[in-house]
């Protein structure tokens, strides 16, 4: 069994315009100055390495979510009932001025 080629009208080929065929070159940002800058240097390279592998781990409250949320609950619930005692207090405070 042969494939024979498709017999169809032929399509032309789409001519792109100039600025997609050649596009200019990226434009020199800041952001692009300072990105050469560091890669220039080791000891930054090496840092942002460093950053980017730390960014890139894995947070406390992915591997343990369970102690994650009871720490987060304390620690919220601890930090609310200060803040309505502070408030119940300073209520206290104005309605009973001491002389």
């Amino acid at each position: 069994m042969t494939t024979d080629p498709p017999t169809g009208p032929h399509r032309a080929r789409v001519d792109l315009p100039d600025w997609m065929r050649d596009p200019e070159p990226p434009r020199r940002t800041l952001g692009r100055r300072v990105s050469e800058l560091v890669d220039g240097v080791p000891a930054l390279a090496a840092a942002r390495r460093r950053l980017w592998a730390r960014r890139d781990r894995t947070r406390f409250s992915e591997r343990r979510p369970v102690l994650s949320a009871i720490v987060s609950f304390v620690v919220v619930a601890v930090t609310a009932t200060l803040l309505v005692a502070g408030a119940s207090y300073l209520l206290w405070r104005i309605r009973h001025p001491q002389v």
